[in-house]
């Protein structure tokens, strides 16, 4: 029975200790959220002063209108300061499981999870995102549609280009640091290779307009970022591989020394 119970109070305790980083994971959020509304008029006011908005009127169909563009400014603000934090926290909850080696390592990639969002911020800014209103755009002169955006639709429109793809660039340092705490591993990843394609292809496809070119020029780089994750999961299980020899070796060698 006490045996018993000793492994319930370890549960219990696990259960505790989750709870705490989530917590933790939730005041982050909600103190990006703060400073993501802190900086959404200078973005918004950016974002207008450049192609393609700079020339388009944008209208509000709502009172909510211009409430809601400054939340999901300050909600993607929060996910880019958050991502990082819920990263380290992860890390934090399984760390008592790993040697101090394997601890040092895998907090060594946190810092780029936001580095990494940045770029994927940028490629989906700067190249999906002016392909695809390029494309829609044209439809609608070819259909001879007079274009009345609403500010709502106009940014939504973005968003739903901008968040999925910088989510993905987010791929290879998430993989490095699920590898690094021994929750995956190159072998499984490449068993998943088939079904990975499909799922990414599908997902440029969605993301991108609907022309071959496009769906191309977005699904190449979400390929590529899955074979760098494949890559760069081999390293670090090598890495791993080599430090177990050694850590057992070492081990070996002291009980042996111990016995003499």
């Amino acid at each position: 029975m006490s045996i018993e119970k000793e492994d319930q109070m370890t549960m219990v305790e696990h259960i505790v200790e989750l709870r705490k980083r989530i917590v933790l994971i939730l005041v982050a959020l909600v103190i990006g959220l703060v400073g993501g509304l802190i900086i959404a008029d200078p973005i918004y006011t950016y974002l207008r002063s450049v192609e393609p908005a700079k020339n388009i009127p944008l209208h509000g169909f709502s009172l909510w209108d211009g409430i809601n563009i400054y939340m999901k400014f300050a909600f993607i603000f929060a996910l880019a300061i958050t991502l990082p934090i819920t990263l380290y926290q992860l890390w934090a909850f399984v760390s008592p499981g790993l040697r101090v080696i394997e601890r040092r390592a895998a907090l060594r990639y946190v810092p780029f999870v936001f580095v990494l969002f940045l770029l994927g911020l940028s490629f989906a800014y700067f190249v999906v995102f002016p392909m695809a209103f390029e494309f829609t755009s044209s439809i609608n002169k070819h259909m001879d549609l007079q274009a009345t955006y609403g500010i709502t639709q106009y940014f939504s429109f973005m968003f739903n280009i901008l968040l999925p793809i910088s989510l993905l660039f987010e791929l290879p340092v998430v993989i490095m640091f699920l590898t690094r705490i021994r929750l995956l591993n190159p072998l499984r990843l490449r068993k998943m290779r088939r079904l990975a394609y499909f799922i990414l292809i599908v997902l440029g496809t969605m993301l991108s307009p609907p022309d071959v070119i496009s769906d191309i020029l977005v699904s190449i780089p979400l390929l590529i970022l899955y074979e760098l994750s494949v890559f760069l999961s081999s390293i670090v299980y090598r890495k791993q591989i080599a430090e177990q020899l050694a850590w057992e070796k070492e081990f070996d060698e002291s009980a042996d020394a111990t016995i003499a």
